[in-house]
């Protein structure tokens, strides 16, 4: 039975991480066809809400004993899912400048940030493991995003907006895996997309929507952007096209399908299958995409891959 369900673990993580790295590749796709950052994360998230309302109400008729969430948690889970919010975002504005394939190895980077942010609440030096853990991430990322080429032209934008993604989402490995564990996926999810919400509706109005019916607003953007291509009332045809695909497979199943397999897989064996984002997210924008990908950067993407394995294994004799 045990390993059966840790089989079943391995499955959820190995599928829920697959999806996340399918993402990026298909709003790629979305930008060529017209639509905006706004539009994307807004279809995905608005429509990722209503699913996960549909299946709370399911899910209430079916069980009786579902945990009633205390109104601390509720606030709680909202702030923590402001990250999610931010996390998108940042990861879609970068693919906006550099490749998908570019742009998940800077995600990939909250391996050696979680390592520090771990180091710094705990004040501890991290493990001699660790530390070869981060150097082999940072040494994999010069190969992944083919730094060492001199005639590489990497968009300083989208490296900002890359590692603005990956400190985000660090964020919400920490607070999501703390808060509320008493609650089913699905619901503890709901809660977190409210707070993802709310970040990606004040983007929308401020990036797209207010600008277009507000000069002050408008003048506002110039200060930060003099690109008005993206000014324009927004195109809700995103909604049948792309959202209902984004926000299934982006805001609905992966986080119910990570929430159920971490416990059986624990956190170390389940962060190790979930890099499997990383060359599922190459490897689709290489067929989908055509994006050239050279065996230096399939170097590096293994030796990030191994440096998350190190991270996770424990060398200790049971």
């Amino acid at each position: 039975m045990k390993n059966k369900n840790l089989l079943k673990g391995v499955l959820f993580v190995g599928m829920g991480a697959s999806f996340y790295g399918m993402l990026a590749t298909f709003v790629k796709v979305a930008y060529d066809q017209g639509y905006t950052t706004a539009e994307v994360t807004a279809s995905q998230f608005v429509l990722g809400i209503i699913s996960l309302l549909i299946i709370n109400v399911i899910m209430s008729k079916k069980r009786n004993n579902i945990p009633t969430i205390k109104p601390k948690d509720k606030k709680r889970l909202m702030l923590a899912g402001t990250s999610l919010g931010f996390t998108s975002l940042f990861y879609y504005l970068a693919v906006q400048y550099i490749n998908v394939s570019i742009a998940i190895v800077l995600l990939m980077q909250t391996v050696w940030l979680s390592i520090l942010v771990e180091s710094i609440l705990s004040k501890k030096i991290p493990s001699a493991k660790k530390l070869i853990s981060m150097i082999l991430v940072l040494a994999g990322t010069v190969l992944a995003t083919n730094l060492i080429n001199q005639d590489v032209e990497l968009n300083p934008k989208g490296l900002f907006w890359g590692f603005l993604a990956a400190c985000s989402f660090t964020t919400t490995m920490f607070t999501s895996n703390s808060i509320a564990n008493y609650l089913p996926p699905y619901k503890k999810s709901l809660y977190m997309l409210y707070g993802g919400g709310i970040i990606v509706a004040l983007f929308v109005f401020f990036s797209q929507i207010g600008p277009y019916y507000s000069e002050g607003l408008m003048s506002l953007y110039k200060n930060f952007s003099d690109d008005l291509t993206g000014i324009h009332p927004l195109n809700l045809k995103i909604f049948y096209t792309w959202g209902l695909f984004l926000s299934l497979f982006g805001t609905v199943l992966p986080p119910i399908l990570l929430n159920k397999g971490f416990p059986n897989t624990g956190l170390g064996l389940g962060s190790i299958v979930a890099s499997i984002e990383l060359p599922v997210s190459v490897t689709m924008a290489f067929i989908v995409l055509h994006e050239q990908v050279l065996a230096i950067q399939w170097t590096g993407i293994v030796i990030i891959i191994f440096a998350i394995i190190i991270s996770n294994l424990n060398f200790k004799k049971k």
